[in-house]
């Protein structure tokens, strides 16, 4: 039986960025799991310049989803990168122009597994104090993504990078990933690529920070949440199977790209300020050089991508002098066009 309460919609943001078949399997699971809850999907092509909207679009048509008045498919005019994306939707809501009482996010390359989407929305429901809930996400082999963490801190950033064992086991309440809770648990930030957020937590932050194009920006979004009181959760009876970095190539990089130096300096001198962010950068180089002279003693392998350190450094010595600007979602343009529900 359809759930028509008004006050338990939901707005699943799909976003696109050059992965349109992927998008539509996605998109496809998704409405499976819509089908008896009150709400709507809404696809976002980023900006991706090479068709997708055109692609999705038609695919949408042909499948029947516009006709069935749970499905939007909009075009951005510029990828401003993942929040920006995620701002798009916030600021649509549902077709009707009211807001939902939820917000889902969904990644591309996330694939919900039966029952995923009630779960959440349901543990929010349930949970008064949390604002957010993410889910459990496993990769396509079975194996479980870490989306478990704690806020990055100068501790942590010499913990993750000397990567010794007395280190870990003495700042073991520092170190960022956590291990996967059984139950479902309180933690500081989860992955964007499964997260479910209250309407009241977007009203009072204001959405994504778009200074960040990809990367801590979910961090950032749950540190100014706790901020303003709400908790974040996550929930491992909601089940995400996902490919990870589909659209980023994460996994493939030859080099560090500077989006990622940027996003890690800005969420550090806006949740912190520069100093802050001075000495946590110092404390991830002195963690660097100490696992190269363990590299050097015990034949480590190398974990990070190659002149990581020589661009860290000099990628956050030019920028901690320049003027520090904060983006949110209020200074994005809408989008260019968008398909409505039939």
């Amino acid at each position: 039986m359809l759930d028509t309460t008004h006050d338990i919609r939901i707005l699943t943001i799909i976003l696109n960025y050059k992965t349109p078949p992927m998008t539509l399997d996605c998109a496809a699971a998704a409405l499976v799991e819509m089908a008896e809850l009150p709400g709507e999907i809404v696809i976002i092509d980023n900006g991706s310049g090479d068709g997708s909207y055109d692609t999705i679009l038609t695919a949408a048509k042909d499948r029947g989803w516009l006709n069935t008045g749970r499905l939007r498919v909009i075009a951005s005019d510029r990828n401003g990168g993942f929040g920006a994306g995620m701002n798009i939707g916030f600021r649509l809501g549902l077709s009707d122009g009211s807001a939902p009482a939820f917000y889902y996010l969904l990644n591309s390359d996330a694939f919900v597994q039966p029952g995923a989407i009630r779960s959440l929305r349901d543990y929010l429901i349930a949970t008064p104090r949390a604002g957010l809930v993410g889910s459990y996400v496993r990769g396509m082999d079975g194996e479980p993504h870490c989306t478990a963490f704690r806020f990055p801190s100068i501790a942590g950033e010499f913990e993750g990078a000397v990567q010794t064992g007395i280190i870990t086991r003495l700042l073991r309440n520092s170190v960022v990933p956590m291990a996967l809770p059984k139950e479902p648990a309180q933690l500081d930030w989860t992955a964007g690529a499964s997260l479910m957020i209250r309407r009241e937590v977007i009203e009072a932050v204001g959405g994504f920070d778009e200074a960040f194009f990809l990367y801590f920006e979910e961090t950032e979004l749950c540190h100014r949440a706790a901020r303003a009181g709400w908790q974040t959760h996550y929930l491992p009876a909601s089940e995400v199977a996902h490919v990870g970095s589909a659209s980023t190539g994460m996994k493939n990089w030859q080099r560090t790209p500077r989006y990622w130096f940027d996003s890690r300096l800005h969420y550090f001198i806006s949740t912190r300020g520069r100093t802050y962010a001075a000495l946590a950068t110092a404390a991830l180089v002195a963690g660097s050089m100490l696992y190269r002279l363990r590299r050097v003693i015990s034949n480590k392998p190398a974990t990070d991508p190659p002149h990581f350190l020589r661009d860290l450094l000099a990628h956050h010595t030019r920028a901690l002098f320049r003027p520090h600007v904060t983006r949110l979602m209020e200074t994005r343009p809408t989008p260019s066009s968008a398909e409505e529900p039939k």
